[in-house]
C-alpha cells in the first residue's frame, strides 16, 4: 500500500503527511490563512510601494502555479501561502479603493450635505453623518467625501430624516489620532468609512432641500417614530432599535445598563437577530407548508422555506440601514441557507468559514473590528461544542429540560469566547452577562423577534398592535434584566489593556484548539495559556501626554493620576480605562502625584521633573520652568524655543500626536503617536489636501496648528 498507510490514509512518516491526513478539514483554515496576509497588512509601519505590490501579485501567481503542480503534500502549503499573499493584496487594495479626501486643517463655516447616517455621539447628543459636502472656501477636490456632526445646539432645528439636504454652521477638525501611542487609532476606521471629518455644531440645523430618494431610510424612520408611538418609554425605543436598527431613542442609562449586564450586543442587528428572524420565517413557513399535505407530498418545503427565510433576511438588511455588522450577518445567513438550497448542512464549520472568507474578501478591514472577531468567534465556538456534542448518547430529561440546559450551554460557550475579545476590544468584563444572557435571550427569540415578524405582517391590514404589544412586553423584560444585573455589586470587573500580539496568539490558540484534528489541537491550549500569561504582564505608560497638550496622566501607587479634571475628556476617560482603572476623571485628578496651581501643575517621575503649563501662563513661565532633568508639557505653541528640558509644546504635538513616556535609568523612553501608527493612508495626509488652506493660510499641520 502506498507510503504504508491503512485503508487509502498514507503513514504519518513525513512531517506533511498529517496535512494530507487532514485534507478533507483543511478547508477552515482558508480564512485563517487569509486573515493572516490582511492582518500582516494593517500591522506594517510603513505603506509599501507599487513595486513591492506587483512583486507579491508575482509570488501569488507563482504559488498558485505551484499548487496546480505540487503534490498532495506541499498543495496545502502552497494555497495557505497564496491565500495569505491574497489577503494582504485584498487589504492593499480596498486600502486605496476607499481613499478620499480628509480635512487637513481646522474649519468652522457653513457645511451643507445630504443626511445619510442619524445615531447619537458619546455625550448622548444626536450625531449626522453627511454625504455630498460642500464646504465654504474649500474646493471640491479637497472636501471630504463625508463628514460626521455632532449637534450642540440648544436652539430648536428641523428634525433631520435620511436624504435630507441640511445646511449648519460647524466646527470641523481632521479625524482624531489615538488618545496614546498604540491605541485605538480612529482614523483608521474613518478612513475605510470615507470619513474626512468630525465635529460639533450649536446653531440649530436648517433644511436646504427636502428629502428625495432615499425612500427606504425615511421608511425605516417612519417605522421606528411609529413603533415608539405604540411601545412607550425605553421598551419602545429597543424595539425600534431592533426592528429598525434606529437607535436614537436610546438613553445613555439604557445603554450603560445593557453594557454592563453584557446585553449590548442585541441593540446591533448582528447574527443573532438575523439567526432568530431567519430561523423564525424559515420554521413558520416549513411548517405552514407541512399543514397542507397536497402541498407538503409535492413541493420541496425545506427549499422553499429557505428561500422565504432568504428574502426576509434580504428586506431585514435594506429596512435595518446595511451597517457593516447586518451585512456580515446577512452574508452568514445566506451562506448557511444556501446550504439548505444544495441539500447540505446549514451549520457546519465550512460554512462559517465560507462566510469569513466572503466578508474578508468585500471588507478586510472588518478583521481589525471587535464586531467581526466577537460575531465569528461566537458561532465557530458554538458549531464546534454542539459538533463534539453530536452523536453522544447524553440526553438528559425531557425535551423542555434538554432546551433549557442548551440555551445554559450555548451561553457559556459563546460568552466564553468572545470575552477576551471584548476584555481587549473595551476594557471590561460583565460579571454577570452569562446570567443576564440566560434571562433575556430566550425571551428575544420566542417574544421579540417573532412579533416583529408578525407585527410587519400585519401591518398593511390595520392588525399590528397584539404583535406590538407582545413585543413591547419583551423589550421591557429585557431592560429589567438589564437594569438589575447592572446594579448588581461587582457587575463590571475592569480590565487592562493587554499588548497588541496577545489578542491575535489567543485567537490562534482557539482556532488550533477547535479547527484542528487529532492530538496536535491540544498544543492551542498551551498557545492560549502563554497569551493569558503574556496579558497578566500587560505594563502601562508612567507617563501620558494628550495630543493637545492640556492633560498628562502620571501612574501612581494608587492609580493614573490626571493633571486635570476638566481638560482633555476622551483621552483621560481612555487612559484610564486602558490601565483597567473603573475611577471617574474626578477622582483620577484628586490622586497624589500633581501640585501646584492650575496654571502649572508640577510633578515627579523618577529622577526626572516636570511641570504642565497652562497655554496663558506659558509665556511668562516657560523659560524658568526649562531646566536640566525637566519635562515641560503645554498646549501653546513654542516655535523656536531652545533649552536643556525635554519639552513637549502644542506645534510638536500636533504633528506627533499622543506621547508615552517611561523613564529607563538616566535615559526617558518617549514614544509618539504618529511614529507608532506608521505612514499609513489614513495616518498622512494626501498632498494636495494637506499643504495649503483655500483661504490662503499658512500649511497646517495634522492637529491643525501652524508649522
Amino acid at each position: 500500500m502506498r507510503n504504508g498507510g491503512l485503508l487509502g490514509r498514507p503513514a504519518l512518516g513525513h512531517p506533511l503527511d498529517a496535512l494530507v491526513a487532514a485534507r478533507g478539514t483543511l478547508f477552515v483554515w482558508a480564512p485563517v490563512c487569509m486573515a493572516g496576509g490582511i492582518g500582516g497588512y494593517f500591522s506594517l509601519s510603513r505603506e509599501p510601494g507599487a513595486g513591492l505590490w506587483m512583486l507579491c501579485g508575482l509570488g501569488l501567481a507563482l504559488v498558485l502555479v505551484w499548487a496546480w503542480y505540487a503534490g498532495p503534500r506541499w498543495r496545502p502549503l502552497a494555497l495557505a501561502l497564496a491565500l495569505v499573499l491574497g489577503g494582504g493584496l485584498v487589504a492593499a487594495a480596498r486600502s486605496h479603493w476607499v481613499a478620499a479626501p480628509v480635512l487637513g486643517h481646522r474649519y468652522y463655516g457653513p457645511v451643507t450635505g445630504r443626511v445619510v447616517v442619524l445615531d447619537r455621539s458619546l455625550s448622548d447628543f444626536p450625531r449626522v453623518t453627511l454625504d455630498r459636502v460642500m464646504l465654504s472656501r474649500v474646493a471640491s477636490e479637497a472636501t471630504p467625501a463625508r463628514v460626521r456632526v455632532t449637534l450642540r445646539g440648544r436652539l430648536p432645528g428641523i428634525t433631520p430624516e435620511p436624504g435630507q439636504v441640511v445646511m449648519i454652521t460647524a466646527h470641523l477638525s481632521p479625524p482624531p489620532g489615538p488618545a496614546e501611542p498604540g491605541g485605538f487609532d480612529f482614523r483608521r476606521m474613518a478612513w475605510f468609512d470615507r470619513l474626512g471629518a468630525t465635529g460639533y455644531a450649536t446653531s440649530p440645523l436648517m433644511l436646504w432641500q427636502p428629502a428625495r430618494g432615499a425612500w427606504l431610510g425615511r421608511l425605516r424612520m417612519d417605522l421606528a417614530r411609529a413603533i415608539r408611538a405604540r411601545i412607550p418609554g425605553q421598551p419602545g425605543a429597543f424595539a425600534a432599535a431592533v426592528a429598525t436598527g434606529e437607535r436614537g431613542g436610546i438613553a445613555r442609562a439604557t445603554a450603560d445598563d445593557l453594557r454592563a449586564s453584557n446585553l449590548a450586543h442585541l441593540l446591533a442587528i448582528s447574527g443573532l437577530h438575523m439567526g432568530l428572524l431567519t430561523g423564525f420565517v424559515f420554521a413558520a413557513l416549513r411548517l405552514a407548508l407541512a399543514l397542507i399535505p397536497p402541498l407538503a407530498l409535492r413541493l420541496p418545503a425545506k427549499k422553499i422555506a429557505a428561500v422565504g427565510a432568504l428574502a426576509a433576511a434580504m428586506a431585514y438588511l435594506a429596512l435595518s440601514g446595511g451597517s457593516i455588522a447586518t451585512q456580515r450577518a446577512f452574508v452568514m445567513a445566506a451562506v448557511m441557507l444556501g446550504a439548505v438550497l444544495a441539500d447540505r448542512r446549514a451549520l457546519t464549520l465550512r460554512s462559517v468559514a465560507l462566510a469569513a472568507l466572503i466578508i474578508l474578501l468585500l471588507q478586510p478591514e472588518s478583521l481589525t473590528e471587535p464586531g467581526f472577531q466577537m460575531s465569528f468567534a461566537a458561532t465557530t465556538a458554538l458549531v464546534a461544542a454542539f459538533g463534539a456534542l453530536r452523536g453522544r448518547a447524553w440526553r438528559p430529561g425531557a425535551a423542555p429540560l434538554r432546551a433549557a440546559l442548551a440555551l445554559v450551554f450555548s451561553s457559556f460557550v459563546a460568552g466564553l469566547a468572545t470575552a477576551p475579545i471584548a476584555a481587549a476590544s473595551f476594557n471590561r468584563l460583565a460579571e454577570y452577562g452569562l446570567l443576564a444572557n440566560v434571562l433575556s435571550v430566550p425571551v428575544m427569540g420566542l417574544v421579540v423577534m417573532p412579533a416583529a415578524v408578525i407585527a410587519a405582517l400585519m401591518a398593511p391590514v390595520g392588525l399590528a398592535g397584539p404583535a406590538l404589544w407582545a413585543m413591547g412586553l419583551g423589550a421591557q423584560w429585557i431592560l429589567a434584566v438589564a437594569h438589575w444585573v447592572a446594579g448588581l455589586s461587582g457587575a463590571v470587573v475592569p480590565v487592562v489593556t493587554p499588548p497588541g500580539w496577545v489578542l491575535p496568539v489567543l485567537a490562534l490558540g482557539a482556532l488550533l484548539l477547535m479547527l484542528w484534528r487529532g492530538r496536535l489541537r491540544w498544543g492551542g491550549a498551551l498557545v492560549m495559556a502563554a497569551a493569558l500569561a503574556g496579558w497578566t504582564m500587560a505594563e502601562r505608560p508612567a507617563l501620558l501626554i494628550s495630543a493637545d497638550g492640556r492633560l498628562a496622566g502620571l501612574m501612581t501607587p494608587s492609580g493614573r493620576a490626571l493633571s486635570s479634571a476638566t481638560a482633555a475628556g476622551f483621552a483621560a476617560r481612555s487612559w484610564l480605562e486602558n490601565d483597567g482603572d473603573a475611577a471617574a476623571r474626578d477622582a483620577a485628578a484628586a490622586r497624589p502625584g500633581f501640585a501646584g496651581s492650575k496654571t502649572a501643575r508640577t510633578f515627579d517621575l523618577g529622577r526626572w521633573s516636570g511641570v504642565v503649563l497652562g497655554r496663558r501662563a506659558a509665556p511668562d513661565m516657560l523659560q524658568a520652568a526649562c531646566r536640566k532633568d525637566a519635562i515641560v508639557i503645554t498646549a501653546a505653541a513654542a516655535p523656536g524655543f531652545r533649552g536643556p528640558c525635554r519639552i513637549f509644546d502644542a506645534g510638536s504635538l500636533a504633528r506627533q500626536g499622543a506621547v508615552a513616556i517611561n523613564p529607563e535609568g538616566d535615559r526617558l523612553i518617549v514614544r509618539r503617536a504618529d511614529q507608532v501608527a506608521g505612514d499609513r493612508p489614513w495616518v498622512r495626509m494626501p498632498r494636495p489636501y494637506s499643504q495649503r488652506r483655500r483661504d490662503g493660510g499658512p500649511p497646517m499641520s495634522r492637529g491643525g496648528a501652524a508649522r
